[in-house]
């Protein structure tokens, strides 16, 4: 939903490959602006781009953004119209609207509105009504309309077409959740597994979160931290509470939200938009990135909650090697020093998600994508499968054992490792120097991360045979703690032969050889790990599961790679530090963060794993 940085989230849908240009789509197009007014008498601030030839009637697509839909007025033209290039050639009516309470468009504004499937009047609104009373205003008003209607929408955006698509108006005929919210407290952009994301919340919110004095064109605040150093700023803000006292004031109700409520309770399930994905009428394709790092868990769950509870919906997904929103701007053919061996972004634009809105919308072509077009990693290479993940994979169990290895055989003998964890030392999760979560950081080379000593290494012999993993990552380990809470973060690592060679060329003079790639990593907030709603304190010493599953994959561990797993217990700035005392971390003093004595559990009855899900041979 969020993006890393607040001018990104301008330009994110709108940055292509090609640029259109200003003057081209002036020459094309001709903008109208409306204050399309919805069925409790609130008026939505909507920019309209007709196409100026007016011999044929076009399908609308359209956008609703917290993010502003400038330029405003109607001598004022957007750089770039649409999701891509090739669809603004291809003509469609190109509507832009200012969600609710946000820039030029009336009332209030409520992050991530809960949906209501039960509404007494008209003054029960949400997302699915506003885009419903939208669409039926456009399809009576806007000339030239064929009467077919499509949305989009990248981060924010993408949870505002996941919504609209809940209880759809009847023109609504082909939607594309792109990087979607789909819930904020198990794995989208504020917290995984309960674990706070710290510099995307306070970053975001910091700017994002201010208050509105009334209707506006503009971004009215900005944040300097002083520093371009997160690490350093964060660790300095120490408590929670410090956002407050220093920054905040209390004028950011949202962030004050957020620290009153750090369980699983109603304020964050009414924000969990998958029970909600039910009897959806439009063709979807939802779209994600590997190595998106804010909504890779709502790309996978909004096209799993469809699959599950619409069985009869045009339902399909698209997973590529991106970061997020990198399908809608650039090649896609690296990320950080990680080549993928072709342009991605731009054959998706052009062959994957043109195709979908011109065979829904303008029954041009084919339908013939199949249910799950995902680019495989390490190899390189689109694969198209008939269901996500797909149906011939089994699960494959890596063992953790005693002296640092990984085997797919039970371990032969059983102990423990240990490390000290300190709150006042975090392992950092990046080697570099940023202000916030960088865009890369799930590809980025795990090197440094290793030679800590708080970091429990774990790393397999060299592979004979191609291993690919398409599917969720589980993680069991028994712990314990000197504590009473912990964080464990499991890292899965892709480690490159020591000789093979840099590329060519190579301008960040990245060495690749023993390269360890960051293929998967989460965070889980021990507390939780019987309950999201009922957290439970750790007894110290005493051995304890702590299971969860991380995000899929699709990655092959080429032939002579090595596997190798990272178990640490902070990751930071990326998430908040946990004190390792059983207490409400949002409302915590400097007096509960206390160092901790881990133990990881190897071999035996209470060994702990890494299970994959991977495709035979």
């Amino acid at each position: 939903m969020l993006c890393l940085r607040l001018v990104a989230c301008l330009s994110l849908a709108a940055t292509l490959a090609f640029a259109q240009g200003r003057e081209w789509v002036r020459a094309h197009y001709t903008k109208y602006e409306h204050r399309i007014p919805m069925r409790d008498g609130v008026k939505l601030f909507t920019s309209v781009y007709v196409p100026k030839d007016h011999s044929k009637t076009y399908p609308i697509l359209m956008v609703r953004t917290p993010y502003s839909v400038a330029p405003y007025g109607v001598d004022q033209y957007r750089d770039t119209l649409g999701p891509s290039e090739f669809l603004a050639r291809e003509g469609y009516i190109f509507v832009y609207q200012d969600v609710r309470g946000r820039f030029m468009s009336e009332g209030e504004f409520v992050n991530a509105r809960p949906h209501k499937p039960v509404k007494q009047g008209l003054q029960d609104i949400d997302e699915s009504t506003d885009t419903y009373d939208t669409i039926e205003w456009l399809i009576r008003n806007v000339p030239y309309n064929n009467g077919r209607v499509g949305m989009w929408g990248i981060s924010y955006p993408g949870f505002y077409a996941a919504a609209g698509m809940i209880d759809a108006h009847p023109a609504l005929k082909a939607v594309s959740p792109q990087a979607p919210i789909a819930d904020w407290f198990i794995g989208d952009d504020f917290h995984h597994n309960g674990a706070f994301f710290l510099p995307h919340a306070f970053n975001f919110l910091a700017v994002f979160g201010r208050p509105r004095t009334g209707l506006t064109t503009r971004w009215e605040h900005r944040f300097d931290h002083g520093t371009p150093d997160g690490y350093k700023f964060f660790l300095e803000l120490g408590p929670l509470e410090n956002a407050n006292r220093r920054y905040f004031h209390n004028e950011i109700s949202f962030w004050n939200e957020v620290m009153q409520h750090g369980v699983y309770d109603e304020f964050w399930k009414a924000r969990n938009l998958r029970p909600h994905l039910k009897n959806i009428k439009p063709a979807v394709m939802t779209v994600g990135g590997w190595f998106d790092a804010e909504d890779l868990f709502g790309a996978l769950k909004v096209y799993e909650s469809v699959e599950k509870q619409s069985p009869g919906a045009y339902n399909i997904l698209v997973m590529g090697p991106w970061s997020h929103g990198g399908w809608s701007r650039g090649d896609g053919d690296s990320l950080g020093p990680i080549s993928f061996g072709s342009k991605t972004a731009l054959f998706y634009r052009e062959n994957i998600e043109a195709a979908f809105f011109n065979a829904v919308l303008k029954q041009k072509g084919e339908l013939n994508l199949p249910e799950a077009y995902v680019f495989e990693t390490g190899t390189n290479q689109w694969r198209r499968y008939d269901a996500w993940p797909p149906k011939t994979t089994v699960a494959r169990t890596v063992h953790l054992c005693p002296q640092g290895t990984l085997s797919f055989a039970p371990c032969a003998t059983s102990g423990f490792d240990e490390y000290v964890s300190d709150p006042a030392r975090p392992v950092p999760y990046i080697n570099t120097i940023a202000i916030g979560m960088t865009r890369d950081y799930m590809i980025q080379d795990q090197r440094f991360a290793s030679t800590r000593p708080d970091v429990l290494v774990y790393q397999s012999a060299p592979l004979e045979e191609d291993l690919t993993a398409a599917g969720p990552v589980s993680a069991s380990l028994w712990v314990s703690t000197t504590g009473t809470d912990s964080d464990w973060i499991v890292k899965l690592i892709d480690v490159y032969p020591d000789d093979l060679p840099d590329p060519d060329p190579n301008p960040s003079q990245i060495s690749l050889g023993g390269y360890q790639q960051l293929v998967r990593g989460e965070p889980f907030r021990g507390k939780f790990r019987n309950s999201f709603e009922r957290p439970e304190p750790f007894v110290p010493g005493q051995p304890t599961r702590v299971k969860f599953t991380m995000p899929d994959i699709n990655h092959t561990f080429r032939r002579g790679h090595r596997l190798m797993v990272h178990i640490q217990s902070s990751w930071f700035p990326l998430v908040d530090r946990n004190p390792q005392k059983f207490v409400d971390i949002y409302h915590a003093r400097a007096e509960d963060f206390q160092r901790a004595t881990q133990r990881v559990y190897l071999g035996g009855q209470q060994g702990s794993t890494v299970r994959l899900t991977v495709l035979p041979r």
